[in-house]
């Protein structure tokens, strides 16, 4: 099975601590579960033309919710944090910051 870099890809994650980690170069994504890291590797070069240093991954557990009398759980996931060496940038990121 092929998957293109963008069925890896799913969307950026832009959070508190992730634009923290941008002045670091090291920019994070939520990626599809069933991917590893060599294959999030090549979507980001493949997507945005950068080189990437090192991916790190963690899964991401579903935590318990309640809205009123109902209870549920948000779905997990996985995210990717893509180190990239100094001076390149991925531009889709520069303007959300939070």
């Amino acid at each position: 099975m092929s998957l293109s870099a963008h069925d890896i890809i799913i969307r950026p994650v832009v959070t508190e601590k992730s634009s923290a980690l941008m002045e670091l170069n090291k920019y994070t994504f939520e990626v599809r579960r069933d991917v590893n890291k060599i294959q999030i590797r090549k979507a980001v070069e493949e997507a945005f033309k950068v080189k990437v240093l090192s991916v790190n991954t963690i899964n991401v557990k579903s935590k318990p919710k309640r809205m009123g009398a109902s209870v549920g759980r948000t779905r997990s996931w996985k995210k990717a944090i893509v180190s990239l060496p100094q001076g390149q940038r991925i531009e889709f990121f520069e303007g959300a910051s939070i």
